[in-house]
C-alpha cells in the first residue's frame, strides 16, 4: 500500500481559495500546490495576499507543499524556431527571459513565506531543435540551482510537453547535470505521452526514484487524428496509473502525488470533473 500523500493543484477545483480548502476537506486531502488563485498566478501574490492565503490554509490544516511558478516557462533568447504543435499555457503569466531571476527570487520568497518545500520550474519553450539547447539549459538551471542554496527548498524540473525537457529520458538526462540535493524532477507521465514518448513503463524506467522529487497526476488518450490529447478521469486513459503507483510504491517513492486534471469533467464541470479524479487517484494510491 502507498504511503504517500494526495495533493491537489489548486485551480483545477477553484479560483476561491476558501472552496478549495473545504473541498479538500471533505475529500481527505492534506496538500495544496498553489498555481493561480483569486484569478491571479502566485508568482504576482502581494505579501499581503500571501499572509492571507497562509491564514486559510493554516485554518484548515493545509500544507502548501509546492509552489507551481512559471519559471523558465519563456523563450529562450537566440534558441531557434518555437516548436509550435504544443500549446504554450502560462497560466496568467507573461514574462520575458530577462524577467526570470527575479521571479525565482520571489518564488523563493514565496516559498519561504508559504512553507513549501518544492518550486516547480520548467525548460523554455521547446525549439524545433531542442537538442541545439541542451547546454544552455542547463547552465540556466546549475545557476537557479545556487539561488536555493542553503534555503531547504528545492527546485523541481518539470518534465513539460512543451519545453525542452519534455520527456522522461530528456529530464532524466538533464537532472543528471544538476545537483541531486538542489534540483529533483517533477515527474508527469501524461506531459511525456503528449510528447510522444510511452511514458509508462518506458520514459518512467529512464528515471531513478531518487531524483524524483514530486509527481503530476492526469490522464488521457492521445487521438490518432491530430495528435491532441483527450482528458479525462485518471485510470481511464493510457497512462497507465496502475502500474504507474505500484512501480512508485516498489521503487520507495516518498513524496506527494499531485492532481492536475485537466480533464473538462462531465458536461464542461470542471469542479465536478477534479472531484471525480481525486477520488479515482486516491482509490488507485491506496491500492498500489
Amino acid at each position: 500500500m502507498a504511503d504517500f500523500p494526495v495533493a491537489v493543484i489548486t485551480d483545477e477545483f477553484s479560483q476561491d481559495f476558501e472552496q478549495v480548502c473545504k473541498t479538500t476537506t471533505e475529500l481527505e486531502i492534506p496538500e495544496l500546490e498553489v498555481r493561480t488563485l483569486w484569478d491571479k498566478n502566485i508568482i504576482a501574490f502581494s505579501d499581503d495576499e500571501l499572509r492571507q492565503l497562509k491564514q486559510i490554509a493554516d485554518r484548515y490544516g493545509k500544507r502548501i507543499i509546492s509552489i507551481a511558478s512559471p519559471v523558465y516557462k519563456c523563450t529562450l533568447p537566440n534558441g531557434g524556431t518555437i516548436d509550435e504543435q504544443f500549446e504554450h499555457d502560462a497560466f496568467q503569466t507573461t514574462y520575458t527571459f530577462e524577467d526570470q531571476p527575479g521571479l525565482l527570487d520571489r518564488a523563493i520568497e514565496i516559498a519561504k513565506q508559504l512553507e513549501a518545500p518544492f518550486i516547480r520550474i520548467f525548460s523554455f519553450w521547446r525549439t524545433v531543435e531542442p537538442e541545439e539547447n541542451f547546454n544552455r539549459n542547463i547552465e540556466v538551471l546549475q545557476q537557479a540551482s545556487k539561488a536555493v542554496e542553503g534555503t531547504g527548498i528545492k527546485l523541481g524540473l518539470e518534465n513539460e510537453h512543451a519545453c525542452h525537457f519534455a520527456t522522461g529520458a530528456e529530464v532524466a538526462r538533464a537532472a543528471k547535470k544538476l545537483d541531486p540535493e538542489l534540483v529533483g524532477i517533477v515527474w508527469d507521465p501524461a506531459n511525456a505521452c503528449v510528447a510522444g514518448e510511452c511514458a509508462y513503463p518506458e520514459g518512467y524506467r529512464e528515471l531513478s526514484v531518487d531524483q524524483i522529487c514530486h509527481v503530476h497526476a492526469k490522464d488521457c488518450v492521445m487521438d490518432s487524428k491530430n495528435n491532441k490529447p483527450v482528458w479525462g478521469d485518471i485510470g481511464s486513459g493510457q497512462i497507465g496509473w496502475e502500474d504507474q503507483l505500484a512501480s512508485l510504491v516498489s521503487d520507495g517513492y516518498k513524496g506527494s502525488i499531485s492532481l492536475e486534471t485537466h480533464w473538462g469533467g462531465p458536461g464542461g464541470d470542471k469542479f465536478a470533473g477534479s472531484t471525480i479524479c481525486a477520488k479515482s487517484l486516491q482509490r488507485l494510491v491506496k491500492a498500489a
